[in-house]
């Protein structure tokens, strides 16, 4: 199996390399094309204003000037040569990628765009919790990867689905199963803006989570790794609302 591993947090990010060991676990024909630099909340973003470079760090290990999405389109057409790879694993992401943040994450983009061209891709991260104190627990990804991924292979899942994997903040001898659940949602309130002022009296803003105090939604992936759980959820490429189609044809059936 020949196996490519990109991310959003950049090159050099520990959860790269967490992510190569977890491919090397399962194949030895494993190609790395991630960022130069971090690339959080770049979501599905390409690059089309100016030309992007490409470094090579080390055989059959990339750094792109570019986002995630311009890694894994650089990848399969260009970087990776012989023949394309047969799965795509992205992350693993510093913090989830649960409830609403899939909208916003390079490390769902980059599975998603391994899935958009033909690719079986696997999108991974580590949830850190909100104790910015504690250690986060790259071992719990480390451990856990290698079977979770070997699981979703040997079962398949449909072309025009990528799958989004969440390990919990937790030691990996902690963690309490796999479960196989739905994106949840935070509620209002779960993204803020902070308001600071420079040594020159200038106003300056950061963008951040908190703690939803609402309980995560039953059987979501919110959920799933507050219970210590690892959270696999599959996420479809089409975005219809068929229901809410049907009503709209059955609206405009005469016309507008």
């Amino acid at each position: 199996m020949r196996i490519l591993v990109s991310n959003d947090d950049g090159i050099h990010a520990p959860g790269l390399q967490v992510l190569i060991r977890i491919a090397k676990a399962i194949s030895s024909d494993v190609w790395v094309v991630a960022p130069e630099t971090e690339q959080s909340g770049a979501s599905h973003s390409l690059t089309l204003t100016e030309p992007l470079r490409v470094r090579k760090v080390a055989p059959r290990r990339f750094a792109v000037s570019g986002t995630p999405t311009d890694c894994v389109m650089m990848a399969l057409d260009r970087l990776v040569t012989g023949r394309k790879p047969d799965l795509v694993l992205s992350g693993v992401n510093r913090g989830g990628n649960i409830g609403e943040d899939v909208t916003y994450s390079g490390t769902i983009a980059a599975a998603m765009e391994g899935t958009m061209l033909g690719v079986p891709s696997i999108a991974f991260s580590q949830v850190i919790g909100f104790d910015r104190a504690k250690p986060i627990q790259w071992a719990c990804a480390a451990a856990h990867g290698p079977a979770v991924v070997r699981r979703l292979v040997e079962t398949g899942w449909p072309r025009d689905v990528l799958i989004n994997v969440n390990f919990p903040p937790v030691a990996p001898e902690a963690v309490t199963g796999v479960r196989v659940c739905h994106q949840g949602r935070r509620g209002v309130g779960n993204l803020f803006v902070e308001q600071r002022v420079d040594a020159r009296g200038n106003d300056y803003f950061w963008l951040g989570y908190r703690r939803s105090p609402e309980p995560p939604e039953p059987d979501s992936d919110i959920e799933a790794v507050y219970a210590g759980a690892i959270a696999v959820t599959a996420l479809h490429l089409d975005l219809t609302h068929y229901d809410t189609q049907a009503n709209l044809r059955r609206a405009f059936a005469g016309g507008a």
